[in-house]
């Protein structure tokens, strides 16, 4: 499931690409009609993200709602404006900007090209979501054939935007969509700094509930989800069993402020890059390779990278945990 880092950076690709403009919506799919029919021919005004859910404002007060989910993709195709803090036009959403580096492929395939200086426009194909490969071509016709299930189809003269397997896709009222705002925790882009690491002290140290399950809980904090639960325990040594209302002030103030680095790193880089001070090969080692851009992460059974003790699996309500047993007392 795509977390904070890549919905804030999709946002941003529809801001720089859509807002301001007139908008043709339409449902390949079908399951989509009636709201593609309300939304077709407005100009989009807004686009917003809290954690893992993005909001994309109408004229006329009406808000598309979109949350991913496990299988959900954006594909934009066309005149796509890209600047350094977005994904390259021939790479996936969730790519760094490589500091201006050769290319590099990462041992799932996944490639973005260095993107740094002026905004340019970029004729192509990018899928932006945390699953999938990017495309590429050149040549693509216009519009684009709609290829699979697209849910929705947002289009300029210039750019469109395909919308495969989300879990949520709604067009909603501004009170609907505050609703659906009051639900959720924090995120570290949106509001007031102080008054969200408040919040999220607030929501951790009054509950009974294990760190490792309230770090993934969207009403307690927005945006994480496995990747960076089970690095920001491990970086701050908890046990992710650790009670809440147990763990002192400081270590939540301090898990807070780490998650507001590492959305800042993944927003601007689009990579979960959670160790420090890597630079040169192993930098590009890291970038090459999601095994080595992480702590914890998918190392079950490998040794600690700091005292060596085996890495450990569990399941924490369905979801996968990766921690060390030492590091983390």
């Amino acid at each position: 499931m795509p977390e904070g880092h890549s919905v804030h950076r999709i946002t941003r690709q529809f801001d720089r690409n859509f807002v301001g403009r007139q908008i043709a919506v339409s449902s390949p799919q079908g399951r989509f009609a009636d709201g593609a029919a309300v939304l077709d021919g407005r100009v989009m005004t807004r686009a917003m993200a809290v954690g893992k859910q993005m909001f994309l404002e109408f004229e006329g007060e009406l808000w598309l709602r979109v949350h991913l989910g496990l299988y959900g993709a954006w594909d934009f195709a066309g005149e796509i404006l890209v600047d350094p803090t977005i994904a390259s036009a021939n790479g996936r959403m969730g790519q760094t900007n490589q500091r201006g580096t050769d290319p590099i492929f990462d041992d799932a395939g996944e490639n973005s090209l260095a993107s740094i200086g002026a905004p340019r426009k970029t004729r192509g194909h990018v899928r932006m979501s945390e699953q999938t490969r990017g495309l590429a071509d050149d040549d693509l016709e216009w519009p684009p054939p709609v290829v699979g299930q697209v849910r929705a189809r947002l289009m300029t003269a210039q750019t469109c935007a395909d919308l495969r397997g989300p879990t949520a896709c709604a067009v909603e009222t501004p009170d609907e969509v505050q609703k659906v705002l009051d639900r959720l925790g924090p995120d570290p882009l949106v509001g007031d700094p102080a008054e969200n690491e408040e919040r999220f002290v607030a929501a951790v140290r009054r509950r009974k509930v294990a760190i490792g399950q309230l770090l993934m809980d969207q009403a307690v904090v927005s945006g994480i989800g496995n990747v960076y639960r089970a690095e920001m325990l491990f970086r701050a040594g908890i046990d992710p069993h650790t009670p809440g209302n147990v763990i002192p002030e400081e270590l939540v103030r301090g898990l807070w402020r780490d998650w507001v680095e590492l959305l800042r790193i993944g927003v601007e880089t689009g990579q979960m890059m959670t160790m420090d001070g890597l630079t040169g090969d192993a930098w590009r080692q890291a970038m090459a390779s999601r095994d080595d851009r992480h702590w914890v992460y998918h190392r079950a059974g490998l040794p600690c990278r700091v005292c060596s003790t085996e890495i450990l699996l569990e399941e924490m309500q369905a979801r996968k945990l990766y921690w060390c047993p030492s590091c983390q007392k």
